[in-house]
């Protein structure tokens, strides 16, 4: 029987491995296409193919299984559940991987995309640009078909011009840019806040005027310090929240 295939990573050895781990193969799950089989290598397999050990990616599994994403069966092997819910808590924990997983697992719609004037609420990250490339999407539950949270992403033209738009439909931007375009992503810089629901997201998100959502800018850094992407996201306050873990050490 063929096995899923879940995408690679850089693992960062300042953080737990097997965070690291389960939010990458959460990511590539989310992330499947219908056709991509439901059972998952191995253990043994999956740790080589990640360089982990054994344990390391048990732990990484029970946390996936826990959550709800697979199910675990003596025998048959480790199963991707093909109904999971797609609007789970976010849990970050300082890796580029758990921004993807964040990102992932939801029916993508692009509203609109080309190049535009640097917004005002960008632009301190763009002082040497007068446009940026945006991309407009709207996220909804696969199931249900209920708006999550839509999505605009301002990225460097030079990079943008290397993006293939059926690539937004089924990743994150960020994915694209590290994996598809190639970009050499150093850090992401996150800030959330509460705010109220405006026209424009009341109604894309198919909620109250000045209802409660969540406001989240990621900022995408290279290896030298410069932004290549900006994501502005409103996220259905019911629908989301954010757990924050700092490592002490």
């Amino acid at each position: 029987m063929t096995s899923f295939a879940p995408d690679s990573i850089v693992l960062n050895r300042k953080l737990p491995l097997w965070y690291q781990v389960s939010q990458s193969l959460r990511a590539s799950i989310l992330g499947r296409s219908p056709q991509d089989p439901l059972r998952l290598p191995t253990e043994e397999q999956l740790a080589g193919h990640y360089g982990v050990s054994v344990l390391t990616m048990r732990q990484a599994l029970k946390e996936l299984e826990d959550e709800g994403l697979i199910s675990r069966h003596r025998r048959r092997g480790t199963f991707i559940e093909p109904d999971v819910r797609r609007g789970s808590p976010v849990r970050l924990l300082g890796s580029v991987d758990a921004i993807v997983a964040q990102q992932s697992g939801m029916a993508t719609r692009l509203l609109d995309h080309g190049r535009a004037p640097v917004p005002a609420e960008v632009a301190e990250y763009f002082p040497d640009l007068a446009e940026v490339s945006a991309y407009h999407r709207l996220r909804s539950d696969e199931k249900t078909g209920e708006p999550t949270n839509h999505a605009r992403n301002y990225v460097r033209p030079e990079l943008a011009d290397r993006i293939d738009l059926d690539d937004l439909i089924r990743w994150p931007m960020t994915k694209v840019l590290r994996d598809a375009v190639g970009a050499d992503i150093s850090r992401i810089t996150d800030t959330v806040q509460a705010r109220l629901a405006d026209p424009e997201t009341a109604r894309l998100l198919q909620v109250p005027l000045l209802s409660p959502i969540l406001h989240y800018t990621g900022v995408t850094y290279d290896t030298a310090g410069q932004p290549l992407d900006v994501a502005v996201i409103h996220y259905r306050g019911d629908r989301f929240s954010f757990t924050v873990t700092l490592d002490a050490t």
